[in-house]
């Protein structure tokens, strides 16, 4: 754990060093695709553990409610992004992971909901969560659009994933607030898009 070894300025300093050795083509991929997938209607899954579930929902949420304009919110005629967290649906997971093992709480999810061309978006900062490989090869299998989100090494889900936004940083804490931060940039790429304000206007 970095912090435990560094003063915030120096803790702070290494994340924006961090920052600076992105690929950021990934970031941008990542927005073009959620807004492939709102001018189509298709669906946007998010999944993950712990403080990458914590981001899955977060994402999800902001995607949800924050890609709408204010004035917009009562406005039954408005098109809206579908997005769904895969982490959110406590029984669902609790039924299929105290029955089945925990390693299928998403991608049995997957195949209730999911259809071909939606988009998977599954974060694991070490990359060989099982739940969510599982629900990637799943995925895979049944032409979703698949996106593995890493950190570390990118673990098995750095290649089992069609496309990839990674963080080649081995902190977890760091790598999660990593994607967090890049998940705010998408949010506000794809709000300005779809509302075609700042510079999407026009």
């Amino acid at each position: 754990m970095l912090g435990a070894h560094l003063n915030p300025q120096q803790y702070l300093a290494r994340c924006a060093e961090e920052f600076g050795r992105l690929d950021l083509s990934q970031t941008a991929g990542l927005a073009d695709e959620i807004y492939s997938a709102y001018q189509d209607g298709r669906f946007v899954f998010i999944c993950g553990n712990g403080g990458s579930g914590s981001n899955s929902s977060h994402f999800c949420e902001d995607l949800g409610k924050s890609t709408l304009r204010r004035e917009d919110f009562t406005n039954d005629s408005v098109k809206r992004l579908k997005v769904l967290s895969l982490t959110d649906n406590t029984p669902y997971i609790l039924a299929w992971g105290n029955d089945e093992g925990f390693d299928r709480i998403f991608v049995e999810q997957l195949k209730n909901f999911a259809s071909p061309d939606d988009v998977l978006i599954a974060i694991s900062g070490s990359g060989n969560s099982p739940n969510v490989l599982n629900a990637v090869e799943w995925g895979n299998r049944h032409n979703l659009r698949t996106w593995g989100i890493t950190g570390y090494g990118g673990g098995k889900l750095k290649s089992l994933g069609k496309n990839n936004l990674h963080v080649p940083l081995d902190d977890m804490g760091l790598v999660e607030s990593i994607h967090l931060v890049l998940f705010h940039w998408i949010l506000n790429d794809v709000y300005g898009r779809i509302n075609k304000v700042g510079r999407h206007a026009g």
